[in-house]
């Protein structure tokens, strides 16, 4: 029997290097941890013990690694006790993590325009993702949407690329794509300067509408974030004809496919099937998961 996954989950002791706190309980945690950092893709999350007497792990979206130097980095927001209590661990502690965990995302090289659409929790992988264009440099021209109903956990700024589709108020960016030479813009219904006044998919339907027949064709949809922006980015993938993979957010126990706690009804070639978010995903084609 296949098993894609042995080898591949590590449960390490890993040092908190660093515990950022941003506005709206949103916190950036980056920890070393080598063999997670090594195996980790775009997609990827890892099970994390938040405190020693809550022994329930929690799992979280990985936003970048450092494999030379062996660092995980994670983007998370306060929800409940749990998240709450990783809050309060400092620098030089340990947390007990196991991962990485999961099906990533998978880049195509036939369709050089990928399209990250990450909403609030949902935003770590398509940065991880991001990254992950660069390292076959010149390959893919990807554009990085954004959006969150809260203020962002970063300053956004004004872009200095140009990006077809785009109204001349919104320039919102974030700075580490602009660092990078990713195009990206942001969404919110907040009215935060620079930022789209609206949805995520509206700003995809602007720009898809702007890139000729030939360059649509090479696009593939890839976003992370709660599910009625997921079921829309499906419906607007359906509608232009593009390939399209979802990272589903669920609830999780064990994490590891034991529990079938986080398990979601799939459309297969042999008709439905209930598939567990954990380790079938979190990945799955959108037309699987949303189908017409």
């Amino acid at each position: 029997m296949n098993k894609p996954h042995r080898n591949t989950i590590f449960v390490v002791e890993a040092d908190i290097l660093s515990h950022e706190h941003h506005v709206a309980d949103q916190h950036i945690l980056r920890v070393l941890a080598p063999e997670i950092a090594t195996h980790a893709r775009a997609g990827s999350f890892a099970h994390i013990t938040v405190d020693p007497q809550r022994p329930l792990r929690r799992p979280i979206s990985i936003m970048r690694v450092d494999k030379h130097r062996g660092e995980v980095e994670f983007l998370y927001k306060v929800f409940g006790k749990g998240t709450a209590l990783l809050a309060r661990r400092t620098v030089g502690e340990t947390l007990n993590i196991l991962g990485p965990i999961g099906k990533p995302f998978t880049l195509h090289m036939e369709r050089p325009r990928p399209l990250l659409i990450g909403g609030g929790v949902g935003i770590p992988p398509m940065i991880f993702l991001a990254t992950e264009t660069l390292m076959v440099r010149g390959a893919y021209q990807p554009f990085v949407i954004m959006g969150s109903e809260v203020p962002f956990p970063f300053k956004p700024q004004p872009s200095r690329i140009m990006v077809p589709g785009m109204a001349a108020e919104v320039i919102a960016a974030m700075p580490l794509l602009e660092d990078w030479g990713i195009p990206s813009r942001l969404a919110s219904l907040q009215a935060y300067a620079g930022c789209h006044a609206g949805y995520v998919t509206d700003v995809a339907r602007n720009w898809l509408d702007a890139l000729s027949g030939e360059q649509r064709k090479e696009v593939e949809v890839f976003a992370c974030g709660p599910h009625p922006m997921l079921e829309a980015v499906a419906g607007l993938a359906r509608e232009y004809q593009l390939p399209c993979q979802l990272s589903m957010e669920e609830f999780m126990a064990c994490g590891v496919g034991g529990c079938a706690g986080c398990a979601i009804e799939v459309q297969t070639a042999q008709g439905p099937a209930m598939q567990r978010v954990c380790v079938d995903g979190p990945v799955f084609d959108a037309r699987a998961v949303f189908p017409a």
